[in-house]
């Protein structure tokens, strides 16, 4: 039987969260709107028309939630700063009450004896920001800088783990090229200039936090999905691999030191020719302490030459007949070893942490329970993958499970759940799940 000793004492066991999914107090103490905000007040933007005004009120609840992270046996709290609650306007004018909120939050993780890892930026761009051009703009690395700057000196006489940046390619992807998520741009154009920002924005807040916080441990997440052919034509075999290209390695290879992984693809070597992207190798490098893993589903690829640049195609789970969650996300724990293995490759990645795994499912509150069999099934599956990628002698150093409770999930609004606690969004209420109470056993035997 699996037990939390098999990865080693000194193994960091965590819980992740972010400030817009949980805080709430959107429009109180001083905060500013983020993207979210405005976002999700568009009509379909979000299921149900839901926004993250109130949340799971963590803004209100700190102290108990941190306490819940201490009961469910967990030694380390992920959560993020708000850009717009300690910048209300994205820059300039500091709001006291949301730096203060964050040294509270922050004080009562060291209290509880729960160490703090904060992600500096984890969504939520101030909405003033983008109106002059968000991630699009040169000018939101000098933005960026100054709130990481302004974040390394309020806290990190208290906080030595960061990270900088959550998932680049998802945001960037879902919220400038699809425009399924904020603040809702669309096109290849805008995409790219975004990614070449933000890749830059992740080295800079490397540099800045080395700079400003003696000792810091300090890494940066990527969103990862092993990308698998449909078949081994060669249409398949190299439309994986442009997925790959653009999901996997787009951001973990500048950070390397390598560049845009161009070679091979048109599109990719026009991107940084236009852009002038080989001025910019060295200050989108930065050698960080370790690099976070977050994986939730592999891809499943086909060739579909109507769809315009990467002329490819997802095969989704049901449609194979494969085990899914309620989001349709394919159960494959095989597939989250692989894609640890094809992170650890990388000669320059010398530490990898997993700082987020997990699953939602049609959760149901019955009797004062939640009977959540698969969610259990589903980590006893998956921490098996990271032990076995441990043993083989990648240095896998923490796991963090997403996520604490149910919260508000981007664009599913309400109805994805996928917290080890149930939360009634009507009344606050939390009700540690099953998967919650084997968690508590895993970490305590």
């Amino acid at each position: 039987m699996l037990v939390a000793k098999d990865f080693g004492d000194d193994f960091l066991w965590g819980v992740a969260t972010a400030a817009t999914q949980i805080e709430g107090a959107a429009n109180t103490y001083g905060r500013g709107a983020s993207i979210w905000d405005t976002f999700s007040k568009r009509n379909g933007k979000t299921k149900g028309g839901r926004t993250p005004e109130i949340a799971c009120d963590f803004y209100h609840r700190y102290a108990a939630d941190i306490a819940l992270v201490k009961t469910l046996g967990f030694k380390v709290f992920r959560f993020s700063i708000s850009w717009s609650r300690i910048l209300p306007l994205g820059k300039g004018v500091i709001n006291p009450e949301g730096i203060q909120f964050y040294h509270h939050v922050i004080d009562e993780c060291l209290r509880q004896d729960i160490v703090p890892y904060v992600t500096l930026y984890h969504w939520d761009l101030p909405e003033a920001l983008a109106k002059n051009g968000g991630w699009m703009a040169f000018s939101i690395n000098a933005d960026f800088n100054a709130f990481v700057s302004l974040c390394a000196k309020t806290y990190g006489d208290k906080v030595k783990n960061w990270i900088v940046i959550n998932e680049p390619f998802g945001f960037t992807s879902l919220g400038y090229m699809l425009g399924i998520h904020a603040p809702g741009e669309s096109g290849v154009t805008n995409f790219f200039a975004a990614a070449k920002h933000t890749a830059i924005a992740q080295a800079d807040g490397g540099r800045i936090l080395r700079a400003e916080i003696p000792n810091a441990s300090i890494g940066t997440t990527f969103s990862c999905s092993e990308i698998i052919p449909y078949t081994q034509s060669a249409s398949d075999l190299l439309a994986s691999k442009r997925v790959d290209c653009l999901m996997n390695r787009l951001f973990i290879e500048p950070t390397l030191g390598m560049g845009f992984p161009t070679a091979g693809w048109d599109v990719l070597e026009k991107f940084a020719v236009s852009h002038s992207l080989w001025r910019y190798t060295e200050r989108m490098t930065f050698d960080f302490d370790y690099i976070g893993l977050q994986n939730y589903f592999p891809l499943v690829i086909k060739y579909n030459a109507f769809i315009p640049v990467i002329q490819a195609w997802e095969v989704k789970a049901k449609n194979r007949k494969k085990p899914h969650t309620s989001m349709g996300w394919e159960i494959n724990a095989d597939s989250f070893y692989h894609i640890i293995k094809q992170f650890a490759a990388y000669p320059k990645v010398k530490n990898i942490m997993i700082t987020e795994n997990g699953a939602a499912f049609k959760d149901k509150l019955v009797a004062g329970h939640v009977h959540d069999e698969e969610r259990i099934a589903y980590f006893k599956l998956y921490l098996a993958a990271v032990l076995k990628a441990k043993n083989e002698g990648v240095n896998i150093t923490g796991y963090m499970a997403w996520t604490l409770m149910d919260n508000f999930e981007w664009a599913e609004g309400y109805d994805a759940r996928f917290g080890l606690v149930y939360t009634d969004f009507k009344t606050q209420e939390r009700t540690i799940k099953d998967s919650g109470l084997w968690w508590q056993q895993f970490l305590t035997k």
